[in-house]
C-alpha cells in the first residue's frame, strides 16, 4: 500500500478561528499510517515536545508519554480513533522534555489512497498556550478588580456607620439581593456615586486627618 506523497494542507484562517484569535504562531503537521503504525511529525511538533528537529522518531508510546497525566485517559481514547483512521479533534495538554506544559488542539482526518481505502490519519497541532495564559491572566485581573471595588465599598460603609468589615459586606449582599445586581457591580456603582457625592468639607477633613497622623 502506497503512502500519499502530498503534504498535509493547513488552512491557517481556520486555525485562527479554532484558537479563538490572533495569528497562529505554533502550528505543526502530523501523519499516521495504519499499516506499519508509522508516525510523521513536522519540525514544529517536535519543538512543541521539546525535541530538536530530526532528533527523535515519534511512536505511539512516545506521544502518550508526553501527555499531561490528567489527560492521558482522554488522549488514549482519541488515539484509538487515530489508529482506525477516523476523524477526530482533541483539546488537551502535553508536557515537553523540560517539564513545560503546553495546551494544544489536535485535529485529524482520514488519509485516503488512490483506491479510496483509508490508510491513516493526517492533521495538525495548534499550540495555544499563550492564548490560554492570556485568558487566565485576564480572568484573574477581572477578579482582582472586582475584589478591590468591593473592598472600597466596604471601607466607605465602615467609615460611615462605624461597623466591621463583615457587617459592611452583609449590607452589600443585602442590597445585591434586593436589587438583583451582582455584589461586584453594586460595589462599583456605590463607590462611583459616593466619590462624586462627597462634599468638599468632608474631603478637606480627610485631607487634614491623613496628613496630620503621626
Amino acid at each position: 500500500m502506497t503512502r500519499p506523497d502530498s503534504d498535509i494542507d493547513i488552512d491557517h484562517e481556520a486555525v485562527e478561528l479554532a484558537v479563538g484569535a490572533g495569528e497562529p504562531q505554533r502550528v505543526g503537521r502530523f501523519r499516521f499510517f495504519i499499516a506499519d503504525q508509522h508516525w510523521e511529525w513536522s519540525e514544529n511538533i517536535e519543538r512543541m515536545h521539546g525535541y530538536e528537529p530530526g532528533s527523535v522518531k515519534p511512536t505511539t508510546d512516545l506521544i502518550l508519554s508526553h501527555k499531561h497525566p490528567e489527560d492521558r485517559q482522554q488522549v488514549a481514547a482519541v488515539l484509538e480513533r487515530v489508529m482506525s483512521g477516523e476523524p477526530f479533534s482533541s483539546r488537551h495538554r502535553i508536557v515537553d522534555t523540560a517539564g513545560g506544559t503546553h495546551w494544544v488542539i489536535v485535529i485529524g482526518d482520514r488519509m485516503i489512497d488512490e483506491r479510496g481505502d483509508v490508510v491513516g490519519t493526517s492533521g495538525f497541532y495548534v499550540d495555544y498556550t499563550e492564548t490560554m495564559q492570556s485568558d487566565i491572566s485576564a480572568a484573574v485581573s477581572k477578579v482582582a478588580e472586582g475584589r478591590a471595588q468591593i473592598e472600597q465599598a466596604k471601607g466607605l460603609l465602615m467609615a460611615a456607620y462605624g461597623i466591621s468589615a463583615d457587617r459592611a459586606f452583609d449590607i452589600l449582599v443585602w442590597r445585591s439581593q434586593e436589587t438583583n445586581i451582582k455584589v461586584r457591580e453594586l460595589a462599583r456603582r456605590f463607590v462611583e456615586e459616593m466619590t462624586g457625592a462627597l462634599p468638599s468639607d468632608t474631603r478637606a477633613s480627610v485631607d487634614h486627618i491623613l496628613l496630620t497622623i503621626s
